[in-house]
């Protein structure tokens, strides 16, 4: 039996014990103009948004992570991503300058309208790339008996690889929807998904997992 069909029985959803991760999905990583944009993260939209349709459809937990950079917490991440620092009046943003992306209290912190999060759904401000790292995120997928979690989002090779590493670490089994993650690069895309599907979790497609939770017994 190879790795995949290893991942294939151990990460395969579970009615009740399944929850959908969303990453990052800001204004300040898919709108248009923005210094941190990731355009290929605007075609997955759809996608993901299917996913969460599905979840709560059957009442399952959806969780948003948000990265946020903060002032009153000069992190090494801000060192080497300029763009987080506050945009000073009348100068030039874009990549490589101070731009308020992401930075507390900046709209461009926000997920994206077309996945707003509903009242009552997890949205956990992290301030590394894991989603895991210094937040609340594991205590509340515990509390709520989830042991698979469905990863989407961007960036594929930053903070989606990061917080899949740390669900591993953390004993979840890890679904990554191939179709469903986003970075610049079609090459660091694949080269990434390779990395996650050799150590980490399952890579699948969209469609796999519908059709997952489609065959599970009726009402679960």
């Amino acid at each position: 039996m190879d790795r995949a069909e290893l991942f294939e029985r151990a990460c395969r959803l579970e009615p009740g014990r399944s929850a959908l991760l969303v990453v990052d999905m800001q204004r300040g990583f898919l709108e248009p103009g923005e210094a941190m944009e990731v355009p290929p993260a605007r075609e997955i939209v759809p996608r993901i948004r299917e996913l969460l349709d599905a979840f709560r459809a059957r009442q399952l937990p959806v969780v948003f992570t948000q990265f946020t950079a903060r002032e009153a917490a000069p992190l090494l991440i801000g060192e080497v991503h300029p763009e987080h620092r506050r945009a000073r009046p009348g100068a030039a943003r874009g990549l490589g300058r101070p731009s308020s992306s992401c930075l507390e209290g900046d709209p461009s912190v926000e997920t994206v309208a077309e996945l707003r999060p509903r009242e009552g759904e997890l949205v956990v401000a992290k301030h590394t790339y894991d989603g895991f790292h210094g937040t609340v995120l594991d205590a509340a997928l515990r509390a709520r008996g989830v042991r698979h979690l469905v990863v989407t989002g961007t960036m594929t090779d930053i903070c989606v690889l990061a917080t899949v590493v740390g669900g591993f670490d953390r004993e979840y089994r890890m679904t990554v929807v191939e179709d469903a993650v986003a970075t610049l690069w079609p090459e660091i895309q694949r080269a990434a998904l390779d990395i996650v599907r050799r150590a980490f979790a399952r890579v699948v497609d969209a469609k796999h997992v519908h059709e997952e939770m489609a065959a599970w017994p009726e009402g679960s």
